[in-house]
């Protein structure tokens, strides 16, 4: 299934809102957070938060003991989550309660392993019922995603792969083919977190994901933490990711409050920076 052919009202709602973006002639403002971080209400209070600071669109962390992807700063907040006792009903309910609290497209974010034990059609139809948008799966490979984007499509859900600096061009085509609602652009090679440039290196996969004639947006993440270098990637992505700049903040807060109001700031210094305002 296409972006293009994704029609549902959950994915239509992301695909609405990162063309709404594009009709005000900048990038969207992608904020990720993991559930269960600080706490389970703590992070939905943290999604609301960012929503509220001027992100389009939130990822929830499903967290994970064993990340690929995630960095330092992520793996601590994964760590506190998983200690606290989360669980996929409480990234469920942290969907649940973020989309419908604003109205604004909820992705969860994950790895492969907690959908394969707890069931792809359970936890299809649960996304979808608790109103999310759809998934990140950054270690699922295209040729074997099959049962997943099969199970998707029925629940109307959004399938986003991500593509690296290393992807061949025919690796790229397969992907954006494959995939629903954005590409989800790596910006360098490595692992999530923040970084003083976000690399040369980001422009030339965008304009090469560009070529493969899909019609999906393409947004970089890994490595954006300030308003300056989400205004630099605006100038050629169609959305910018955030996550380890907004759990640093949370991170380094006095209080599960003062947590919370700095992802309000962020996200709105952020979203200056996505409208050229930094």
């Amino acid at each position: 299934m296409t972006g293009a052919a994704l029609n549902s009202k959950k994915g239509q709602l992301l695909s609405d809102t990162l063309a709404a973006a594009k009709a005000e002639g900048r990038s969207a403002l992608i904020a990720y957070l993991p559930a269960g971080f600080p706490t389970v209400d703590g992070g939905i209070e943290a999604v609301k938060a960012a929503f509220d600071g001027g992100a389009d669109v939130v990822e929830v962390g499903l967290p994970h003991s064993d990340p690929v992807l995630d960095g330092p700063v992520i793996q601590t907040a994964d760590d506190i989550a998983l200690r606290g006792g989360v669980k996929i009903v409480d990234v469920m309910r942290t969907v649940k309660e973020a989309h419908e609290a604003t109205g604004k497209p909820v992705l969860v974010m994950t790895y492969w392993n907690p959908i394969d034990r707890y069931g792809v059609e359970r936890f299809t139809a649960e996304l979808a019922e608790a109103g999310g948008a759809g998934c990140i799966l950054p270690d699922l490979p295209v040729q074997e995603s099959a049962l997943w984007r099969e199970h998707a499509a029925k629940h109307g859900l959004a399938t986003v792969f991500v593509v690296a600096p290393s992807s061949k061009d025919a690796r790229l085509a397969e992907i954006t083919a494959a995939g629903s609602g954005f590409v989800y652009a790596a910006s360098l090679m490595g692992v999530t977190g923040t970084r003083a440039s976000v690399g040369a290196q980001a422009q030339d996969l965008v304009e090469r994901t560009r070529a493969t004639g899909t019609e999906l947006p393409v947004c970089v993440g890994l490595g954006v933490s300030n308003s300056a270098q989400a205004a630099e990637v605006a100038g050629f992505a169609d959305g910018v990711i955030v996550g380890s700049a907004f759990v640093k903040r949370m991170l380094d807060a006095p209080d599960d409050a003062a947590g919370i109001a700095a992802v309000r700031e962020l996200a709105g210094e952020l979203a200056k920076g996505v409208r050229g305002q930094a």
